[in-house]
């Protein structure tokens, strides 16, 4: 098996110029009706699916069961309002790490708070804040990426020298989703602290 690692490390590398996030601004200040709401997300977010001729973003079906699983407010009068897109974006990053009732635990304060409320600080705030964040750590990123390649690229010395390209990959991609499941454990532990909290803070919103 032979693979070109120039061509390989240079692909991966050029893919983090490609992550990008819909900026709160590109989102229309109109109220939205379904078919209005997918084609908007596909067309912003189609180009970070793995296969983007055949993958959907959001389907009407996915969007209707994250708000009966109160994920996403119910729109009104079927029209879905810009905090209704934002909402949607997190969800869409989440689902595929976390569980449906972990992206409840973790968006229900969210909205609860600050969901259609008149206060100083809004849902576009929270989201520019994160993204804005986000984007600060692609650099970081890509240094951890090319370490864990390079040190992948170490392995399996005395490997047959035909194996050794799928043995460097698979020893890469082993780092990678050792990183991953860390990273998804402490998610889940985090969100299981927001869980057991929950119950101390009913009492005060009660007074």
């Amino acid at each position: 098996m032979t693979i070109d690692k120039n061509d390989l490390i240079n692909s991966i590398m050029e893919s983090f110029g490609r992550i990008e996030h819909i900026k709160a601004a590109d989102i229309p200040n109109i109220d939205l009706y379904m078919d209005q709401v997918t084609t908007f997300m596909d067309r912003k977010l189609k180009s970070t699916t793995r296969n983007p001729k055949e993958d959907k973003i959001l389907t009407k079906t996915m969007i209707n069961n994250y708000a009966k699983n109160n994920l996403l407010p119910p729109p009104d009068k079927k029209k879905y309002s810009k905090e209704h897109i934002l909402v949607l974006i997190f969800i869409y990053y989440y689902k595929n790490i976390l569980s449906i009732n972990d992206i409840q635990t973790l968006l229900k304060p969210l909205t609860d708070q600050y969901f259609h409320k008149d206060k100083n600080f809004s849902m576009e705030q929270i989201y520019e804040e994160v993204f804005r964040m986000e984007d600060s750590q692609k650099e970081d990123l890509k240094r951890d990426v090319l370490e864990k390649y390079q040190k992948a690229s170490t392995t399996f010395e005395d490997s047959p020298e035909e194996e050794k390209d799928f043995l460097h990959i698979f020893s890469f991609i082993c780092m990678l989703s050792f990183d991953v499941y860390i990273k998804k454990m402490l998610i889940e532990k985090l969100i299981d602290n927001i869980t057991k909290e929950e119950p101390k803070k009913k009492p005060e919103e009660s007074k």
